[in-house]
């Protein structure tokens, strides 16, 4: 989720990230903005020598008259407006291309508002709140102080620590695990899941939700000792299955590496797959409370 690189103060890396920022300020404000075109006269009523007919036919033509409602306008909102000037401003751009943030695109402008929990904190954090526009996003980071760092500039933004005890050299042993215990196979709260896998410190906060969008893009997972994403993409995938009813759009990013690659297919399952774009995976989980029995994966 952070950049690595700077860039010049000026990034043409920043004009497709503002575009769609705009694109979604354009349909906030066109739902909010309602024209109404002015009503056709009516035709006058006749002239009458008689006071009771005059009055009865003022009366009929007031009663008739409708009132013209007043269009309304909106201002942008501050989520918005604040990340606008935020990415049009920053030498940093979000780590994702323009192709691979517009699979995630769709899919919350569809779906949002919305609950949307991501793993990983950083430079983009910022536009996926404000894509989620009057829904919640929540952010699970493994570094505090880069937290600090973030909450610093973007305090607005909802975010909690996250400890993981893995290592991505204990990836294939892990996979191994996840296919031999029973336990692993079962779907239940990941709090009271035996799979070495699940995420069980997790705030009450996360577990409480049922969350409509998943994006994995952390931990940091490209050197050996890092913790790797393995309990991260379990734990996405748990979550969606156990969900009451419905489904979830989970998304991999990074999946060009061998652990996201492997991990995905595997957990999220291939029958899940919706669409891959460059380094992004999307799969669509349903519930697997809503009809018992089902597999972990679906049938090939």
């Amino acid at each position: 989720m952070r950049a690595k690189l700077q860039y010049p103060p000026f990034s043409l890396k920043a004009i497709p990230i503002c575009s769609l920022l705009l694109f979604l300020v354009f349909l906030i404000l066109r739902s909010t903005f309602s024209y109404y075109p002015p009503p056709h006269p009516h035709p006058q009523a006749p002239t009458t020598t008689m006071l009771a007919s005059t009055s009865s036919s003022s009366s009929a033509s007031a009663s008739d008259c409708p009132t013209t409602p007043l269009p309304t306008c909106t201002k942008i909102p501050p989520s918005l407006a604040h990340a606008l000037v935020h990415y049009a401003t920053s030498n940093i751009t979000p780590q994702q291309t323009l192709n691979e943030i517009s699979v995630s695109l769709n899919v919350l402008l569809a779906k949002s508002p919305c609950n949307f929990l991501v793993f990983g904190l950083g430079r983009d954090s910022l536009m996926w709140t404000s894509l989620n526009h009057g829904g919640r996003t929540v952010f699970l980071e493994e570094d505090e102080s880069w937290i600090q760092q973030i909450q610093s500039q973007v305090p607005s933004l909802e975010s909690y620590h996250v400890v993981y005890d893995t290592k991505v050299t204990q990836a294939d042993q892990l996979l191994l695990e996840m296919s031999d215990e029973a336990a692993c196979q079962s779907v239940v709260d990941p709090r009271f899941s035996k799979c070495r896998l699940a995420l069980k410190g997790l705030p009450n906060e996360v577990y409480d939700v049922e969350w409509d969008v998943i994006m994995v893009d952390a931990p940091t997972g490209y050197f050996d000792g890092a913790p790797g994403r393995m309990s991260a993409i379990y734990t996405a995938g748990l979550m969606a299955r156990n969900r009451e009813s419905g489904e979830t759009d989970v998304f991999v990013h990074d999946v060009d590496r061998a652990v996201e690659d492997r991990f995905s297919r595997e957990l999220l399952c291939q029958g899940y797959l919706t669409q891959q774009e460059g380094r992004i995976r999307h799969f669509t989980i349903p519930s697997h409370r809503a009809r018992s029995g089902k597999p972990f994966c679906p049938p090939q």
